[in-house]
């Protein structure tokens, strides 16, 4: 006869048509989000004007470059309680599009510099496109495993 501790240590099921499938865990992948969103955040409000500065042959201001990327990360810091908490569907779905607009925008930035900078200074780049495409993949992930966003019955509170 199953012990009740047995029981608590299975993963709960889902029944789809014939199949049955493991709910998977959402809280590594809401972490990982939230990390990876906070470490972006900061490099490139911070580190990348900085680096920049350091790296590149002309110097460019590092007050204005952080001032700079404090404007073209306004969209980012109004997604930032969204993506922190990471629970509904509908705020990931729309903070996902906006991501992608950021990665694409990276990814731009990066082809223009590998004609014309130094390999340090494309690294920094290459650093800012990767956490850029990593967020899309948590936030991908976690949209799968987060509940179906249609035939949701609400439970009353």
């Amino acid at each position: 006869m199953p012990n009740i501790s047995d029981r608590t240590n299975q993963k709960p099921a889902v029944k789809t048509g014939k199949t049955i499938k493991p709910i998977k865990p959402i809280t590594p992948i809401r972490q990982r989000l939230m990390v990876t969103w906070l470490v972006w955040l900061i490099f490139r409000l911070l580190a990348l004007p900085i680096l920049i500065n350091v790296l590149n042959v002309s110097s460019p201001d590092i007050v204005g470059g952080i001032a700079w990327q404090a404007l073209w990360l306004v969209p980012a810091f109004v997604l930032t309680p969204s993506i922190l908490r990471g629970r509904s569907p509908y705020a990931l779905l729309i903070d996902s599009m906006f991501i992608l607009v950021y990665l694409g925008a990276s990814g731009v930035v990066l082809f223009t510099r590998v004609y014309g900078s130094s390999w340090a200074e494309i690294a920094v780049y290459f650093i800012d496109f990767v956490l850029l495409f990593a967020i899309n993949v948590w936030l991908f992930i976690l949209l799968k495993r987060l509940p179906s966003m249609n035939n949701v019955v609400k439970q009353p509170r």
